[in-house]
């Protein structure tokens, strides 16, 4: 019964109403605030902090790979964009454009990046000229502007973070490579960083990214069956290298074009976690990521020595590289308690002078709430063990939810029962004819093609809404 005890009132139960229940933990949790302009927000200490562990641990495998941090300018000449032809068509409706430079109308509207592939093709022009010069690995932490008509924090803002990798490649074989190996990247850190498991798979045509050959995608499953894109990573062939006139002198001293791939994850991460492994105490975070992987609360720590004993235990964890805090505030234990379960913190360490006598200490889990009584001795080990422990319920859950959302549909009727009944993944064979994608989205009132998986099950002959032969098995789902 203790897992079920709700323990901070405030938040509205996941049941009750999802979309207000992920804004109160947001908000509680101090995860942002809203800005002045409409469809921004301000990322707090504590999200921002979720924020740079993600960072840092993609950063790190990024250069492990021998990718290298660039940054691109802010504003792109409207000219520049129009190079592209479907690139600068899929993003108009989302642009924001600068007109003015102080009192003066500029003579050519500048664009706010939504994304920064003509920046980096100007740039890839001026620099690769052999094939000595490449591949080129380049990657970008920034913000990007897209002008969204709906919002909801981290999900869908006009301004979010993200990294976005641009590479360049002499081969085409090379560059697809690079764009599956980076997704290899994102799939791994999602499960094993993250704890939340994903479907990867193709983008049908319809869905790709603007200006790609091919877009790849990782796409998770949210408590409440709606699906979230968790990164892409896309195959441009040598479409904007020819736009752009970029070429190289190959091996052979002929002229070729380059084949370039794109990628990226975003702020949108953060809204992942939440609604894969928050519950209605707020936020449960992974261990990896977590701002405070420790909190440790001194039980009657007015009595002797306790106090003494927390911030002993303190200094051991923290030397031992954990993220610890202790305290000491003059707040009940049952309020450290539920604030801590709020904001996430995975581990929990109680001390009071009982377990002094007894050389040991209490650890509780945040997903289960469990308690073990541990030894001092050894402490740094047994935290740790905890903290994978965290990680694996954590996973085990996201699997298990992700599981009991997905479905099978044969025919039309079928298909369209399950997506007004039950929310999740909808597994059905697809002729390939974006006109039959487009009528299942409309007599569904959102259901879109989510990818084509890497491995296709073989569900029918025939396409779920035309009755025409089948080419694909396809994920289906509502998305955020």
């Amino acid at each position: 019964m203790a897992q079920k005890k709700k323990m901070v009132e405030e938040i509205t139960p996941m049941e009750e109403d999802f979309a207000r229940w992920y804004t109160d933990v947001v908000k509680k949790a101090e995860l942002m605030d809203y800005s002045s302009v409409k469809g921004c927000m301000i990322i707090e200490p504590y999200g921002y902090a979720i924020w740079e562990n993600m960072k840092a641990i993609l950063d790190k495998r990024f250069k492990e790979l021998g990718h290298v941090n660039v940054c691109m300018p802010l504003l792109i000449p409207e000219s520049l964009l129009q190079k592209e032809k479907e690139h600068v068509k899929g993003f108009a409706p989302e642009v924001a454009w600068v007109t003015q430079g102080g009192n003066e109308k500029l003579e050519e509207r500048l664009c706010i990046r939504p994304t920064s592939e003509t920046l980096f093709c100007e740039h890839y022009k001026k620099i690769i000229h052999s094939w000595r010069d490449l591949p080129k690995l380049y990657n970008q932490w920034c913000n990007v502007v897209r002008w969204e008509k709906t919002t909801r924090p981290f999900l869908r803002t006009s301004e979010f973070l993200w990294q976005e990798g641009h590479t360049m490649h002499a081969t085409a074989e090379e560059a697809k490579a690079e764009t599956l190996r980076m997704l290899d990247v994102y799939t791994d850190f999602f499960e094993k960083v993250l704890a939340i498991p994903v479907i990867r798979g193709q983008k049908t045509e319809s869905e790709k990214f603007a200006g790609a050959e091919a877009t790849y995608t990782i796409e998770a499953m949210m408590h409440n069956g709606v699906a979230l894109q968790g990164g892409t990573s896309h195959y441009f062939g040598d479409g904007f290298a020819k736009s752009f006139d970029i070429t190289f002198t190959d091996r052979n001293n002929q002229l070729q074009h380059p084949f370039q791939t794109s990628w990226g994850v975003s702020t949108r991460m953060i809204g992942g976690i939440i609604m894969t492994h928050g519950d209605d105490s707020g936020l449960a975070l992974p261990p990896a990521i977590a701002p405070v992987q420790v909190i440790i609360v001194p039980v009657a720590q007015q009595k002797p020595g306790v106090l003494e004993k927390a911030n002993e235990l303190y200094e051991q964890l923290k030397s031992a590289g954990l993220r610890v805090q202790m305290d000491d505030s003059e707040q009940s234990p049952g309020w450290k308690f539920a604030q801590y379960e709020m904001r996430g913190v995975p581990l929990r360490l109680e001390i009071g002078p009982k377990d002094i006598a007894k050389n040991q200490c209490v650890l509780v889990r945040r997903p289960d709430r469990s308690k073990s009584f541990v030894s001092l001795e050894g402490l740094v080990d047994s935290v740790k063990a905890e903290l994978q422990k965290v990680h694996a319920i954590l996973y085990q859950n996201a699997k298990a939810n992700l599981q009991s959302k997905l479905y099978t549909a044969h025919t039309h009727e079928e298909f369209l029962d399950i997506a007004a009944n039950k929310p999740g993944f909808i597994k059905a064979m697809w002729c390939g004819d974006p006109a039959c994608e487009e009528k299942l989205k409309n007599e569904t009132g959102g259901v879109k093609s989510r990818c084509i998986p890497f491995e296709e099950e073989h569900i029918g002959d025939t396409c779920v809404c035309c009755g025409k032969p089948a080419k694909h098995m396809v994920y289906w789902g509502r998305q955020y």
